[in-house]
């Protein structure tokens, strides 16, 4: 999210607001892709080697039923050897709402108790992200599920609230059925944006766990600090859905978070009945909580020691 001007914030709440506006110029900046996917050598056309498909020409076909395999760019900073990146998974699924939606699987820990379905913060992809997922999903014993919202990566479509819920959803379903992973052996996990349709899932789903990463409450309240209630136009009203959650529901945020103020974490804590001791970690800020030793410490106790055994 960035920040608006007094002319913008006029422009934004401009007669009639409504949520789609408000999300489109408070929350989404796909970058440019940083990956694309290659046809493994029998799909590919003719018989012949697999040929490179970037992520735009992705988006402007139709989605592919083989196998691909992860090429990751040189702006994805992949810090991990072949061996690491050939553990990594990745396909096309379709959304409820005609999206192909880019998904990739990262087999972290053979024989995981948990599988974390990560939705990732804002202006960065399933390409940036896959080294973060590769060393969080070691050092946490938990494999990463992750996908890519309508018109970020390899997912085709333009970013939009309703598009958000139904690229998790899409993305849920693809996890349950294609690798058969019970409710109760997934920890949603949302940082900044991507807490929005996590929270969203949540509400309607009970799974394992739900860690919300410097959540926001809502667009309004991120735009206008002052606001104390949830407005029929406003733009992902996780405030509002929190207190659905039937699952344990950790909060992790920053006291000096320059991006969504430290009161929205504190304000979600508060309105959810179902959160455990949250982490609020002091000094930091929106991008750098991960650097934290108290980061891996928490999420770590939480998973291996909070959480009921997975049913059989």
């Amino acid at each position: 999210m960035n920040g608006l001007s007094v002319t913008e914030l006029c422009c934004l709440f401009c007669c009639p607001p409504c949520p789609g506006r408000i999300a489109a110029k408070l929350a989404f900046l796909p970058p440019e892709p940083t990956y694309s996917l290659l046809p493994e050598p029998e799909q590919a056309p003719g018989g012949g080697g697999a040929t490179s498909t970037s992520a735009s020409s992705l988006r402007s076909s139709g989605s592919n039923p083989g196998r691909w395999k992860l090429h990751l760019l040189d702006r994805a900073e992949f810090q991990y050897s072949q061996r690491e990146l050939d553990t990594i998974e990745v396909f096309l699924t379709k959304s409820s709402r005609g999206n192909r939606i880019a998904c990739m699987y990262v087999r972290c820990v053979p024989s995981a108790r948990y599988t974390v379905l990560f939705s990732h913060g804002n202006a960065v992809d399933l390409g940036q992200m896959s080294s973060f997922y590769l060393g969080l999903g070691s050092r946490i014993d938990c494999n990463i599920f992750s996908y890519d919202y309508s018109g970020y990566g390899g997912s085709s479509g333009r970013p939009s609230e309703k598009n958000l819920y139904a690229d998790i959803d899409a993305a849920w379903q693809a996890l349950r059925t294609r690798y058969g992973i019970s409710p109760d052996s997934i920890v949603l996990y949302g940082q900044s944006i991507g807490t929005v349709p996590t929270v969203d899932l949540a509400s309607r789903y009970e799974c394992a766990a739900v860690v919300l990463h410097s959540p926001l409450t809502s667009g309004m309240r991120v735009a206008f600090p002052d606001t104390k209630k949830t407005y029929c136009f406003d733009a992902f009203p996780n405030i509002e859905k929190v207190s659905k959650i039937t699952s344990p529901v950790l909060i992790i945020h920053g006291t000096e978070d320059e991006v969504i103020d430290f009161s929205h974490g504190l304000a979600l804590y508060e309105r959810c009945p179902k959160a455990v001791e949250p982490l609020w970690v002091e000094g930091a800020g929106h991008n750098d909580i991960e650097l934290y030793s108290q980061y891996l410490d928490r999420l770590r106790r939480f998973i291996s020691y909070e959480l009921p055994s997975p049913r059989v």
